[in-house]
């Protein structure tokens, strides 16, 4: 049986209410995942990490978004402040990849004095000039060699800091034109085009624990988005190879339609083995458990699995790892 309800939770402030209370540890989420929201300073972020732990009764994951750049939650002085990705790819010339294992090992650690052990990140999609601006800086470079290095290079310095890294956008979002935190994107590239470049960069990286989907619809395979496609499901399973523990990129984003919990279920049908819901919405998280429950005995492997891969940090001098990435500036 399992132990775990499909889904990855936000909540909605500083600290969980009573109702989220009683509602976690019902449900037993098998994650958590934090915005800027959620945080103020280190004692409280701390306390509420706890507090997300002590509902649900064991060492549950707790995620974020902390790539740097735009998309960081933390911000100084609780956290370095970074460029964006591409930025610092394309700074760091040949020192790329080991300035990037750095600082994603400096993100970790500071991560984890917080009770955070999960990060969304490495994002293996390939930019192209007319991909989403919401999207491009975010990326670690144009070509599928760059995406890979950088990539392997992010997620090692997760791992070495005892952070879970979720590679995203399964299969691969860099075509796309559109926000799908706004609009559904449409991609018409054929699948030869497909497999040698966005599908490519996944699979050498089909041994990380956990992975999310892409909320876009690849036309030449299926008219159903990404993350609520069994065609697509078995793309990323079979074709790219990953294994490990495939969440939903957020449920709540526009790019779906529908109700959230016809979303969600959807999903699960679809193959995913657990639900991202970001917005910390109590009523939407209930209809989505009423929805998806439990997971499968499948994902219930698959989560186990991912879960011993969050190992003891590397005992490290972080301000020795600031002087190394500085060093490698140019």
């Amino acid at each position: 049986m399992s132990r775990f309800g499909a889904a990855i939770f936000g909540c909605e402030g500083l600290r969980l209410t009573a109702d989220e209370k009683r509602f976690f540890a019902d449900a037993s989420p098998f994650g958590f995942i934090l915005f800027a929201r959620n945080v103020d300073n280190a004692d409280q972020i701390r306390s509420l990490t706890g507090e997300l732990r002590d509902c649900v009764g064991w060492n549950v994951p707790v995620f974020i978004d902390q790539e740097g750049g735009r998309v960081q939650r933390l911000r100084a002085p609780l956290a370095s402040e970074w460029l964006p990705p591409l930025d610092d790819v394309i700074r760091f010339g040949d020192r790329a990849p080991e300035a990037m294992r750095l600082r994603y090992h400096i993100i970790g650690h500071e991560l984890r004095s917080f009770g955070i052990d999960g990060n969304c990140a490495p994002m293996l999609d390939v930019a192209r000039p007319n991909t989403h601006k919401f999207l491009r800086n975010r990326c670690y470079g144009s070509d599928l060699q760059t995406v890979t290095k950088i990539g392997q290079a992010v997620a090692q310095g997760h791992l070495d800091a005892g952070v879970l890294p979720v590679m995203k956008h399964l299969p691969g979002h860099g075509l796309a034109q559109l926000d799908s935190h706004l609009d559904l994107p449409r991609i018409a590239a054929d699948r030869g085009a497909l497999d040698a470049v966005d599908f490519a960069a996944f699979k050498p990286f089909s041994d990380l624990p956990l992975g999310m989907t892409a909320h876009l619809v690849f036309e030449k395979i299926d008219p159903q988005p990404a993350t609520t496609s069994s065609k697509m499901i078995d793309v990323i399973r079979t074709d790219l190879g990953f294994e490990g523990f495939l969440m939903t990129d957020d449920i709540s984003m526009e790019a779906l339609s529908g109700s959230i919990e016809d979303r969600s279920s959807a999903s699960i049908a679809a193959g995913c083995d657990a639900v991202l819901h970001c917005n910390g919405k109590l009523a939407e998280m209930q209809a989505i458990m009423e929805k998806v429950g439990a997971m499968t005995p499948q994902a219930q492997t698959r989560a186990d699995q991912a879960l011993t891969a969050r190992q003891v940090p590397l005992d490290v001098d972080i301000k020795a790892l600031h002087a190394e990435f500085e060093a490698l500036i140019p």
